[in-house]
């Protein structure tokens, strides 16, 4: 399969360099920058987006079916707590995008990285619980987009009678198996669970030599469910790349990015640390501070931090202090340089088998517009140069072609995060 790109929707110019304010009426959804920004990844020919989701977000069922009415190609990607919804109801509701989108919907399980943030919305199940939930909402999921036959179920988590979304309610490619379900996660139960019953794995951005290791395991995993080469999870990587013309100026605009997140650190700190009613202390006692920043619960963050502590940069230049800016607050990993160095070290990946590259700057926007013209050309065309040389060594010949710059045309700038 070609290697395709992702990128996260964002519903307003506010970043984490530069956050809008709670009192800005800007400070929700922003209409006009959220068509732009859609239409832009459209545009510049990213193949999916995310639609992210936490106990403070917006629902991203709705924000996901906006993103497909103002978009003609890009694939909506829903990220899913399974606590949020049940999985009957998601089941219809995926595929009603998808009819909608015309078969562009797919589904991000999140299993939950923060009991606090579970919490919020009702969700108090260990995380062990939560990882066996998602393997039955999965497997609940696949039966019912297979087939309109009715069918039961009764285990721990769900129980429910001849269940059917009937003859209409289908996935809009009628020939499909359903809608493709990624997993994402760093932990034993993850790559099991992944390796098994998903069609996409996510990965954080991790060395050459750690994301290898991880991807023999969730290959590992899926050869003992039984599933063929050809039927393993494609694998998603994610970086947060800063870039410019030259590496120089890249890493001037990469530290000066660092300083910006650690004088938000304590702002951001309050925005994303859930307050947790366990931590009623003296000088406290309504919570209505935030709680002192924890370690992060999640192996993934706490492999972003272990390795953070081994070093600034990894490989060509995956930079690690944002990392530990943030204290490994999701995607975090940056790649710092040129236009080539990071088009090159992106193709390292594509060597290594991932097949989905999902890219977020720290000036949203923008950032997406660089990447389309600078970014996505070179990789594609690094990847049909590998193509051209596999096809030449087979026929006893070598061919090679100098690679072409990215096009400059395409969608204008964003001023001050306006759309």
């Amino acid at each position: 399969m070609p290697v395709e790109f992702i990128s996260l929707t964002h519903h307003n110019p506010s970043t984490e360099l530069h956050p809008l304010p709670p009192s800005s009426p800007e400070n929700g959804i922003h209409l006009p920058y959220l068509t732009t920004y859609a239409r832009t990844l459209d545009q510049y020919a990213f193949n999916y987006t995310l639609v992210p989701y936490s106990s403070l977000s917006f629902d991203p069922f709705t924000l996901g079916t906006f993103i497909a009415s103002q978009t003609t190609s890009l694939k909506i990607i829903i990220a899913l707590r399974p606590n949020t919804v049940y999985p009957t109801v998601a089941a219809k509701s995926l595929l009603t995008l998808d009819q909608l989108s015309q078969g562009r919907a797919v589904v991000h399980f999140i299993a939950g990285g923060s009991d606090a943030d579970q919490a919020r919305e009702g969700d108090l199940l260990p995380k062990e619980k939560r990882y066996a939930r998602l393997e039955d909402y999965i497997k609940i999921l696949k039966r019912a987009w297979s087939s309109p036959e009715p069918f039961s179920w009764n285990s721990e988590f769900y129980t429910f009678t001849d269940f059917s979304t009937g003859p209409s309610v289908r996935p809009y490619d009628r020939s499909a198996k359903g809608i493709p379900i990624s997993v994402g996660g760093s932990s034993d139960e993850a790559y099991r669970i992944g390796g098994s019953l998903a069609d996409i794995f996510g990965l954080w951005g991790e060395p050459l030599k750690e994301t290898k290791e991880q991807i023999d395991r969730i290959y590992a995993e899926a050869a003992k469910a039984g599933r063929p080469e050809g039927d393993r999870p494609r694998i998603w990587v994610t970086f947060r790349p800063i870039i410019a013309e030259t590496d120089d100026l890249a890493w001037k605009k990469a530290h000066k990015i660092l300083d910006q997140l650690k004088a938000n650190a304590a702002e951001n700190n309050k925005r994303f640390i859930p307050f947790d009613s366990t931590k009623k202390t003296e000088g406290n006692p309504d919570n209505s501070k935030p709680a002192e920043t924890p370690q992060p619960q999640n192996v993934g963050s706490q492999r972003l931090l272990k390795i953070a502590s081994r070093g600034d940069v990894h490989d060509k230049c995956l930079w690690y202090p944002t990392v530990t800016a943030t204290n490994a607050r999701g995607a975090s990993t940056a790649l710092v340089g040129s236009w080539d160095t990071v088009a090159d070290s992106l193709l390292d990946y594509v060597d290594l088998g991932c097949e989905l590259i999902s890219i977020r700057g720290y000036d949203t926007y923008n950032d997406v517009v660089d990447y389309g013209r600078y970014i996505l050309p070179r990789v594609r065309e690094g990847i049909r140069q590998r193509e051209e040389k596999a096809k030449g060594v087979t026929n006893g010949t070598l061919s090679e072609r100098p690679r072409e710059n990215g096009t400059e045309d395409g969608a204008v700038g964003v001023e001050n995060g306006q759309a």
